[in-house]
């Protein structure tokens, strides 16, 4: 009788973690993946012309931490394409303050982030062309 109580309590561990593994496998494959992108975005049918310079800066300067097309990317940089970004709440003079000097980690928790290394204000300008024509493409106005 102890044999078969002993038995079954060793049966019993071994599904018990079995399950755990199972569930700690399950919550490994939810966890986002560093680098991807956080929110999809939506392209615009076509950028000016202005925004089309931007979007060869965006990708040079911007992108390694803002994700193709400011969609963020996971352990580096937030998406640009999120309501924290709309006009009313950063203006474009907050981007061209963060570019140009740095700013202070206040919505996400990347980090600060330093200014850009050789950007022009010229640059920044077509860069918020761009990034405001993807933000009204995905109804951020």
């Amino acid at each position: 009788m102890q044999k078969a109580i002993g038995i079954a309590a060793v049966a019993a561990v071994v599904a018990l973690g079995y399950i755990w593994w199972q569930g700690a496998e399950e919550e490994a494959a939810k966890a986002p993946t560093a680098g991807a992108a956080m929110v999809s975005v939506t392209l615009p049918e076509k950028l000016s012309a202005q925004a089309q310079v931007g979007q060869r800066a965006f990708e040079a300067k911007c992108a390694a931490c803002h994700g193709d097309n400011a969609a963020g990317r996971e352990g580096s940089g937030p998406p640009l394409i999120h309501k924290v970004y709309e006009p009313s709440h950063h203006g474009d003079g907050a981007f061209m303050v963060a570019a140009t000097n740095g700013v202070r980690q206040h919505h996400w928790s990347f980090g600060n982030m330093p200014p850009v290394a050789g950007i022009t204000p010229a640059e920044v300008k077509t860069i918020i062309a761009y990034v405001r024509e993807l933000q009204r493409a995905n109804g951020i106005n």
